[in-house]
């Protein structure tokens, strides 16, 4: 999309990562080198310098596109301390989560309704489970044929001695089995996935106190930056980080925190999951903010993904799918960052399978972008508001109720 006119001189955006236990310079760097690759591709000017605004982590970026010149300054929301303590250094207790996570979405009906939208996510959820029954299934099963194949060397020891060195041997080998398989779960990811949805599953949908505070203090910052002189207050909330963007900007707009002759509020939610959280029974928190957020006119939100991003949504609107649409419905516009067109045949070949690779595109550069380009809209001249003015929804999003639970709360 080319630029036409100018509305964002200066502009705050506030990233909200999803459940990432890693420190925020990787987005920084993310940013960095993503940015520098499209503006090579696109033919702008894009560079990063140290922040020039108060907060734990950011960095200040000027851009010159299609003739205009604009500055953002971009601060990482961190909420990575409350996602390490979530994670369990334990195995067994990773695989009590493990039984505590299948019940609960299999007893709630969810995993049937969600598997209604896309299958792809819904295996994305089931993969932990599966590779941690098979890693349990290998242990057991190292231990079992270590333990029978000293059963004949060892009977010749005196009374049940033999049979408990074996019996000992054969379970530190499975322990030693499952270790292994711990060490490298940055390979196999099957720990983290499983730490990710149990954190939702474990309150069945609700915000445990330690998330409900930290989404007040980034409320806080959030206001204080609509308080400025920027044309712009930009909130992006990727994967798990979508639905508390909702949450934080429904609780900004019901306390009239978002002035009118303030900057523009634009939220644009990237490869979100919010009906892995919104169809549990207890996410009446949610479900309320979609609902709010959904018809407000304090600002515009736009949320996209990609057909070919197997852990998100895909062109599943938030809104309806849980069941809460109000009458005077006017977001998010919901459309594809069309990976199959976007990336070049090469990269797309080479990133297929990279399932979680693909899960941060969004944030990346593109071969061919068409009207996604995420360093135009966090550093560019247009508001999000101009730049996907009259813009029309992907016509194949899935727009319909499919939640068994749609209470909200009072």
């Amino acid at each position: 999309m080319v630029e036409t006119r100018q509305d964002v001189r200066r502009r705050r955006v506030f990233y909200i990562p999803g459940y990432d236990p890693i420190h925020p310079r990787r987005y920084r760097e993310l940013y960095r080198t993503e940015g520098s690759a499209q503006a090579r591709i696109s033919g702008y000017e894009i560079a990063l310098k140290p922040r020039t605004t108060k907060g734990p982590y950011g960095w200040h970026v000027t851009a010159r596109m299609d003739g205009c010149d604009s500055a953002a300054d971009v601060e990482v929301l961190v909420w990575s301390d409350i996602v390490r303590d979530s994670m369990s250094n334990s195995i067994p207790a990773t695989y009590g989560q493990l039984v505590r996570t299948a019940w609960t979405y299999i007893a709630s009906g969810a995993l049937r309704r969600l598997m209604r939208l896309r299958k792809g996510p819904v295996i994305a959820a089931l993969y932990p489970v599966g590779m941690l029954l098979l890693q349990l299934a290998l242990a057991t099963g190292t231990g079992v044929a270590l333990w029978a194949g000293l059963a004949a060397v060892l009977a010749v020891l005196p009374g049940p001695l033999g049979g408990v060195l074996g019996a000992a041997a054969g379970i530190a080998a499975a322990i030693g089995v499952l270790r292994w398989f711990k060490r490298r779960d940055g390979r196999f990811l099957a720990y983290y996935l499983m730490h990710d949805y149990a954190y939702s599953a474990r309150w069945k949908g609700a915000s445990p106190p330690p998330l409900e505070a930290r989404m007040a203090a980034f409320g806080d910052v959030i206001a204080a930056a609509l308080g400025t002189d920027a044309d712009e207050v930009l909130v992006v909330g990727h994967s798990s980080g979508a639905h508390l963007g909702v949450s934080i900007l429904a609780d900004l707009v019901r306390q009239g925190r978002v002035p009118a002759s303030g900057p523009r509020l634009a939220f644009l939610s990237l490869g979100q999951v919010v009906p892995m959280v919104s169809f549990l029974p207890r996410a009446d928190r949610l479900r309320a903010d979609l609902h709010e957020l959904s018809r407000r006119d304090e600002l515009t939100w736009v949320d996209v993904t990609a057909p070919g991003d197997g852990c998100a949504f895909a062109l599943c609107d938030p809104v309806a799918v849980s069941g809460v649409a109000p009458p005077d419905k006017k977001w998010p516009l919901v459309f594809s960052a069309q990976f199959t067109r976007t990336l070049s045949p090469e990269r797309w070949r080479a990133l297929r399978w990279r399932f979680f690779r693909l899960h941060f595109q969004y944030l990346c550069a593109f071969d061919a972008p068409r009207d996604y380009d995420y360093f135009r809209i966090t550093a560019g001249p247009l508001s999000l508001a101009a730049r996907y003015d009259g813009r029309p929804p992907s016509a194949s999003r899935i727009d319909v109720a499919v939640s068994k639970y749609t209470s909200m709360a009072a």
